[in-house]
Formats: structure tokens, sequence, C-alpha cells
């Protein structure tokens, strides 16, 4: 089955994914989220798949950085996707497809789910 890591480049825990995952056999693919433009598409998705709560990054320096109009777009189902897009290091990382299951972040109930 095919593995694919959504991550940012310079992510700490993307690189820790990756690597254990490889080590695990499990040779993922991965997308930059910032570098492929084709992540936009699949961000409704991910939100579907998690819900609105985990797919975003409430800790990161991008959310404290936006403004209050911004912050009140994340509470609206129809305009999370297009914050995300706008903003894509607001998504939770790594988000990791396997077939038709998303997971995100890297926590030991994920590890544990994809067997590593």
């Amino acid at each position: 089955m095919s593995l694919t890591v959504y991550g940012l480049k310079n992510c700490e825990t993307c690189r820790k994914a990756m690597t254990a995952l490889g080590e695990g056999g499990r040779n993922p693919a991965f997308v930059d989220i910032r570098a492929e433009p084709s992540v936009a598409g699949l961000i409704p998705g991910w939100i579907r798949a998690v819900g609105e709560a985990k797919i975003i990054n409430r800790a990161s320096m991008t959310w404290r950085k936006l403004s209050d109009a911004d912050k009140a777009r994340a509470d609206d189902a129809g305009k999370l996707a297009s914050l995300l897009d706008e903003h894509r290091t607001l998504i939770k990382r790594p988000v990791i497809v396997t077939g038709s299951t998303v997971h995100v972040g890297w926590t030991k109930a994920v590890q544990t789910e994809l067997g590593v």
C-alpha cells in the first residue's frame, strides 16, 4: 500500500517520521506542502477525514501571528480550507496518507497504527 507523508522539508517532526517509516520498511513518498500546488485540492479531504480541530496547528508561530479575522476563519468550516491553503504552515504535521486513511501528527498512536 502506498504511503505519502505531507509536511515541511525543514520540520524536525516530519524528518523523524520519514526516518522511522523508512527504517520500518515503509519507504514513504514525501511531499513538501509549501512547494506543491496540488496540496490545495487535498486539504478539504484531510479536514473531513480528521476533523477541523485536529488539522490546524494552533501552537504554531503562524497561528500566533494571524489577525483576529483570520483566526475567526479557522472556526468557520466553509473557510478553513482556504485559510490552510493560504497559510500552509498552519497544517499540523506530518499528514500521513495510507490509501484512504489520513493520520495527522507523529504521536505514539499514529506510530502504532502504522506499525513503527
